[in-house]
């Protein structure tokens, strides 16, 4: 436990601009907290103790507000940046290295029994206010723009934005237009550049139809 402890404070100090050292992560870090007590939970929920374990990650939840469900299966390395409202689903699976930032969902669209959650693969970035909804894999390497929601698989080495959530980048080769590498603010929004090509094509309608009254005059 205590090198696990010890990684994440090393990979804190990496992800996070704002560290500034150990013992200040250690007391004011909701995502340490977080994941060290969904660790303990997991263990007793595998061993049959759930009744515990839900304790156990319900007190986690009342102190840092980031509610982990004792049966997912999350690999090494999570961060969850600022942590507020964050919500991992029991089925949900994440691989290493992952990385989520506050108001973020793993989360189920129905009360189906089995796999009803995500899964994410290795250094998945996961943007704030973002809901990827169902059982599904989202590959490697893979980032979602802040508030995108996903409902359905993505590939590795892709970048996805939107409501419903596109790929607009994948391989490192644009699919659409975007702007840069992620950064939860300059990514385009496909459902505005959308409504504005609709507006503009309203536009010119506009325009041809006074054309033509003005003809009839």
């Amino acid at each position: 436990m205590f090198r696990n402890i010890k990684r994440d404070i090393r990979l804190i100090k990496e992800r996070d601009p704002a560290a500034r050292g150990t013992i200040e992560i250690l007391l004011t870090y909701p995502s340490l907290t977080a994941v060290r007590s969904y660790r303990i939970a997991h263990w007793f929920h595998i061993h049959g103790m759930v009744t515990i374990a839900r304790i156990i990650s319900q007190r986690a939840r009342s102190r840092t507000g980031i509610e982990i469900h004792p049966g997912a299966k999350i690999g090494k390395g999570l961060f969850i940046d600022h942590g507020m409202g964050v919500v991992i689903g029991e089925t949900a699976e994440l691989g290493d290295n992952c990385l989520l930032y506050q108001g973020v969902t793993l989360g189920g669209t129905g009360k189906d029994k089995g796999k009803r959650h995500p899964t994410l693969g290795n250094n998945v970035l996961v943007g704030s206010g973002a809901k990827v909804l169902g059982p599904f894999k989202v590959g490697n390497n893979v980032k979602i723009a802040a508030n995108a929601v996903v409902l359905n698989a993505i590939p590795d080495n892709c970048t996805a934005v939107g409501v419903p959530a596109r790929v607009v980048k994948m391989n490192g080769k644009r699919v659409r237009s975007v702007m840069s590498e992620i950064d939860q603010v300059h990514i385009p929004d496909p459902v505005s550049l959308e409504l504005c090509r609709l507006r503009s094509e309203v536009d010119s309608l506009r325009k041809e139809v006074a054309r033509l009254k003005g003809e009839r005059i």
